[in-house]
């Protein structure tokens, strides 16, 4: 794992000697001022800059260095190092080497790759750094230098500086924290912490039987912008990290102690090992401490080690508590497998144990063995066995078993050597005492020798010992017994005798067991059963064997200490001043049974006293305090003596309810709704603070008392009364324990006030129209009710005011059946009006359905088409839908005079046919519903139209040859029925096409814009208010050819005496009909006719001068059958005359026969009528205007 951390600076060691620098280096060439100093791998070089941070630079790297004054800078190194000065190329470097003598057999040699070390690249290189005030220091991590192959040199080559800004900014705000004091101090001293500085990824090694496999981490080199931007100053503002919450911080200290590595080991050895590591944080040497220039802050890191036998998840045992970085842990087995974690702590906040290490200890010797064990001894032998130490790593290749003869000063002989565990020694001398002793070997080498062992061959007399005396108890235990016995009698005083102690326990049925073997004449019998019963005896063996067994004695062994009783409980929930508490008894009796129990009571938990000793296991503590908090324990005794206390039973007495409340009365003015009440707290409180107060309230003591207040206050305004009345109020406490008895009564009136609100009024149906509402007086409130307002209306929310009055009923009227009405009363006092009561509601019954509305003819709609057909025999009805008063209308009755009305569907029309046209008829209308027959709609008079007209005769009354002038008779209709009578006039424009060329009430019509001599077909239809008549057979009339038009007049010319050429206009043929034109002469009254013919000009003699004469010409066209048609004639012309005489030319004048007469038609007629009658009317409303209007 690789761990972002400061690397520490470790304590400063004694100072290299100033090393001259060469001539050409003095000489202020720049080039050769500059010094490498070689970073092993593993290692760190840490240097001081000008700004005043640290920067570490871990190895392997060269770090070039300028020295200001041209000499070489003290450099620190670490114990059991030595710096050498190199020269490569004109070029120093400093190499930092294990000295010869302190170097450990155990660590590995000098890496034999670090004098090969090429130059690197230039952009790998460092800065050149200047020797500050400061003196570096060289800091060795590793306590064994590591062989690195060359992918790792690789790997080290192409290391790039990192900068870590978080962790940075993390050990920053760990540094303000802990100036402020927010994570406390460690053991009274204050924590120390050095500048931030940039942090070292990187990993210790894991050592496996001693031998470790290197791991170096990524290196460093901040740059000098980065170092500037890590410090901070007092005065900078703070970040939003150091905004965060206390526990966000908390949680980022334990992060950077959780970063500490896992433990490095040196120096092992089969029973020790030397494990080192890195705090997760900066501390000072003792150079910095020392130092002017950066103040720092002392900071306390403990360190906690734990091992382990079972693996990573096995159990570790703590092994070393303290704030040293290196312990030395003693006391482990040979070739056993350990693991090893280390944890950081700060003062209460402690980070997670780092990632473990797995060692394994060295093999060693094996362990001294047990004595050898006499098997048989005869009197030239002597049978031993042993077993097999513990060979610690090493398999044992052999026993050495050595011997000598007691009672001479002779060294120990060998006298066996081999893998056996068993070994029988001949040729000894008979009752003789010797000494034996064993020892082991393995690779590694021999163990230490074994206890000695003393044994005697046996004598040539053979005879066993006596038998002896029982043995004797001396001091007896819980788990065992110590006997004592004698040397039985007639025993030689040279002869050696071994004791043997049996025992035999009856529980176990196993009969007589051995428990001591030996020349002593006590021993201990251990691990025995308390207060149980064993047997013993005693044989003793000699040289000449065994003898027989001693006397049976029986002695018990002590019974133990009772265990503590269990924890005191409460039989019965508790009393106010009696407990009834029982416990069990201890689980373990100690052996026997338990003679008393001893019940102790506290009341502060300091001074206990017993209230109850005796065998049962139960009490009733009598003569307590209510509300008291108690603590109660028990012990018990036995033979085996007092046992512990149990475990403490806090229980607190019940209180009981407080005493009632003192001095209820009113506190303030009364209206007429609210009464302020106060009182004092009751005399006694019942053990237990009083919480709360409860008020009652009720207007007799008969009556049931009701909640008015409930809280922790000692007065109270009750509300919500009604006026006018008299109330009675009680007050209790309230604890814990319950309510008290109520207090005294008190006793209070409200003001007067307004009525109470009136009851829900009670609505009686009399009819399906009419309710009789009735309701009660209600509550006056001390002012008697002299009125009632009754309010009545269809919706809830818009009543009017329907009744006022004394009188407690009233009955409404002409109601509409089926309806729901909504109804309200209120009271009225001299003191003012009461509150309306609930509005009550009422729907009268379903009735009849109401008379039938707007009853009226339909001219117009979807009946149209049936009435066009029969329009004289039917008429339209339509009404509107009266209220059905609650059941749905189911048919209509139509009444038209007849014996049985009509009835009809569910409509709200209706047509009646077959009538008599022309005809007068009273209508009326009613609905039917389930309930019956509403009334009538009032009458409606309808006549039935008349039945349509006959067409009239058409004829043509003048014929023209653009315009027909069409005629229909008077004769054929009545007068009595002409009138309203409409006309329409058809004319057919093709086979299938006719045109309405005329529509209204005048029987003729003429018809122009028509073509001469063409044939038009008419009909024509009547129509009236009874209908449309038939149209009338089609009638076929021709217009006449067009005479031609007139012309002017002729004009005459004299040629010579009575002799004229009379000349006129010319016109064009008309539809191939030749022109004719034909002169006339006018004379007097006599016409004479001069030419005919289509020549346009005519010589007349005038044979007759005498005789004024005119001429005048027609124009005429002559069809292909030879029939002439005449236009009018043309004016007239006179002759010129050859200077007539005077009287002449004046009779003339006054000639009435040359007077000319203009005939009057139609139209110019009607003109000169109508503008006559304008006339007439200009000047009567001009003499209106002046005789009437004026004059009023």
């Amino acid at each position: 794992m690789m761990t972002d951390q400061h690397l520490p600076l470790l304590e400063a060691t004694p100072m290299l000697a100033e090393v001259p620098l060469l001539p050409h280096v003095i000489n202020g060439d720049s080039m050769q001022q500059m010094i490498l100093v070689q970073v092993n791998p593993g290692e760190t070089f840490t240097i001081r800059t000008e700004d005043g941070h640290f920067q570490c630079i871990t190895g392997p790297a060269q770090v070039p260095m300028v020295s200001p004054n041209g000499t070489m800078p003290p450099i620190f190194v670490p114990p059991g190092y030595v710096s050498q000065v190199v020269e490569e190329n004109g070029m120093r470097k400093v190499l930092v080497l294990p000295h010869a003598v302190e170097f450990h057999p155990s660590l590995p040699p000098v890496p034999p790759h670090l004098p090969l070390y090429a130059s690197p690249h230039p952009a790998m290189l460092h800065h050149p750094h200047v020797f500050p005030t400061e003196l570096p220091h060289y800091v060795h991590q590793l306590p064994a230098l590591p062989v690195y192959s060359e992918q790792d040199m690789m790997r080290h080559s192409m290391s790039v500086p990192i900068h870590e800004e978080h962790s940075v900014k993390m050990q920053e705000q760990l540094q303000r924290r802990l100036k402020s004091g927010h994570l406390g101090t460690a053991n009274g001293v204050p924590f120390s912490y050095n500048s931030p500085g940039p942090f070292i990824k990187g990993g210790q090694a894991a050592m496996h039987n001693g031998n470790s496999k290197g791991r170096t981490g990524l290196a460093a080199s901040p740059t000098p912008h980065q170092l500037k931007h890590s410090g901070r100053t007092r005065a900078s503002p703070t970040s939003s990290f150091d905004m965060k919450d206390p526990e966000e911080e908390v949680r980022r200290v334990q992060e950077l102690l959780s970063a500490v590595c896992k433990p490095a080991v040196g120096s092992l050895t089969s029973r020790s090992a030397v494990l080192s590591w890195r705090p997760p944080l900066p501390i000072p040497s003792e150079v910095d401490t020392r130092s002017n220039t950066r103040a720092h802050t002392a900071l306390l890191l403990s360190y906690e080690l734990a091992l382990s036998q079972s693996g990573t998840e096995g159990d570790f045992k703590l092994v070393y508590q303290g704030k040293d970085t290196t312990c030395t842990v003693g006391d482990l087995r040979p070739a056993v497998h350990y693991y090893a974690r280390v944890c950081v702590a700060c003062s209460s906040v402690k980070g997670a144990p780092s990632e473990t290490v797995a060692f394994t200890t060295l093999c060693s010797t094996p362990d001294a063995p047990a004595a050898p064990r006499l098997i048989q001894r005869t009197k030239s032998s002597i049978s031993l066995q042993w077993r097999s130490p513990n060979d610690n790593g090493s398999k044992i290749t052999g026993f050495y078993l050595e011997y000598h003869e007691q009672g001479k000063q002779s060294a120990f002989k060998e006298v066996y050597s081999g893998l056996a565990k068993q070994y029988k020694v001949m040729r000894l001398m008979p009752s003789t005492k010797y000494a034996f002793r064993l020892a082991a070997k393995n690779d590694v080498g021999m163990s230490a020798f074994s206890a000695v062992l003393s044994c005697c061959t046996a004598s040539c007399s053979a005879s066993p010992p006596a038998v002896p005396s029982p043995p004797r108890l001396t001091e007896a235990g819980v788990t065992w017994l110590s006997l004592e016995w004698g040397t039985p009698c007639g025993s030689a005083s040279r002869d050696t005798l071994t004791y043997i102690v049996e025992m035999e326990d009856k529980e176990s049925d196993c009969g007589f067991q051995l428990k001591h073997r030996g020349e002593e004449q006590t021993c201990t019998v251990k691990e025995l059963k308390r207060f149980t019963s064993y047997q013993f005896r005693v044989l003793v063996a000699g040289s000449e064997g065994t003898s027989q067994p001693s006397s049976v004695v029986e002695y018990r062994t002590q019974p133990d200490q009772p265990g503590s009783p269990g924890q005191p409980s409460l039989h019965s929930p508790a009393e106010p001043h009696s407990l009834h508490v029982i416990w069990e008894a201890p689980e373990d009796d100690g052996g026997s049974p338990v003679t008393q129990y001893v019940l102790e009571l506290s009341h502060s938990g300091v001074e206990w006293e017993a209230v109850y000793s005796g065998s049962l296991r139960q009490h009733v503590c009598n003569g307590l305090r209510e509300g008291t908090w108690y603590k109660l324990r028990v012990y018990c005794q036995s033979l085996g003596g007092q046992s512990e206390v149990s475990e403490i039973l806090s229980v607190e007495t019940p209180p009981l309810p407080p005493g009632p409340c003192q001095a209820l009365c009113t506190a303030g003015a009364v209206t007429t709704s609210e009464i302020p009440l106060c009182w004092d707290t009751p005399v006694c409180d019942g053990g237990a603070p009083v919480s709360q107060y409860c008020v009652e309230m009720a207007q007799s003591t008969e009556e049931y008392q009701q909640q008015v207040f409930c809280g922790s206050d000692l007065c109270c305004t009750v509300s919500q009364l009604l006026p006018g009345r008299t109330y009675l109020f009680w007050v209790k406490a309230c604890n814990p324990a319950g309510w008290g008895p109520l207090s005294e009564v008190c006793q209070a009136t409200t003001v007067p006030g307004p009525p109470e609100q009136c009851s829900t009024p009670q609505l009686i149906l009399n009819t399906s129209t009419s309710v009789l509402a009735t309701w009660q007086t209600p509550v006056y409130n001390g002012a008697e009710v002299c009125a009632f307002r009754m309010e009545w209306g269809l919706q809830e929310g818009a009543l009017e005011l329907l009744y006022s009055g004394p009188l407690t009923q009233y009955e409404v009227s002409d109601l509409q059946p089926a309806t729901e009405y909504h109804c309200r009363v209120q009271a009225v006092s001299a003191v003012g009006a009461g509150l309306f009561s609930d509005v009550a509601t009422v729907t009268t019954p379903t009735s009849v359905p109401a008379a039938v509305e707007h009853v009226e003819e339909m001219r117009e709609g979807p009946l149209d088409d049936v009435m066009a057909h029969s329009p004289a025999t039917t008429l339209a009805l339509r009404w509107k839908e009266p209220h059905c008063h609650g059941a749905e209308i189911s048919s209509y009755n139509i009444d038209i005079g007849e014996e049985l009305p009509l009835s009809t569907g569910r409509t709200s029309y209706h047509i009646l046919e077959d009538l008599q046209p022309d005809t007068t008829y009273r209508i009326r209308v009613q609905a039917v519903n389930s309930m019956g027959a509403g009334p009538f709609s009032s009458v409606l008079k309808l006549r039935t139209r008349a039945l349509p007209p006959e067409p009239p005769v058409l004829e043509c009354v003048v014929a023209g040859p653009q315009s027909l002038k069409l005629k229909w008779g008077d004769c054929l209709i009545r007068p009595q029925t002409s009138r309203g009578t409409h006309y329409c006039l058809h004319m057919q424009l093709g086979t299938d096409r006719s045109i309405c060329i005329y529509s209204g009430p005048s029987h003729t019509f003429k018809v122009q814009r028509l073509c001469e001599a063409t044939d038009y077909q008419f009909s024509i239809q009547a129509h009236s208010e009874a209908g449309m008549g038939p149209l009338s057979p089609s009638y076929t009339f021709s217009t006449t050819r067009s005479p031609p038009p007139q012309l002017k007049a002729p004009k005459v010319e004299l040629i010579e005496r009575n002799k004229y050429a009379v000349t006129w206009e010319a016109l064009q043929p008309m539809k191939g009909d030749l022109i004719v034109y034909k002169l006339q002469m006018l004379r007097g009254r006599e016409v004479e006719q001069l030419y005919k013919g289509p020549v346009t000009s005519y010589t007349w003699h005038n044979t007759s001068a005498s005789v004024a004469c005119r001429l005048r010409v027609y124009a005429g066209r002559r069809s292909q059958d030879g029939s002439e048609l005449w236009g009018q004639c043309s004016l007239s012309t006179g002759l010129p005359a050859t200077e007539p005489p005077r009287e002449h030319r004046i009779s003339s004048c006054h000639d009435p026969q040359l007077r000319r007469s203009w005939p009057l038609t139609d139209e110019p007629f009607a003109t000169v009528l109508l503008l006559s009658f304008v006339v007439l009317a200009v000047l009567f409303a001009v003499l209106i205007q002046y005789f009437v209007i004026e004059r009023e």
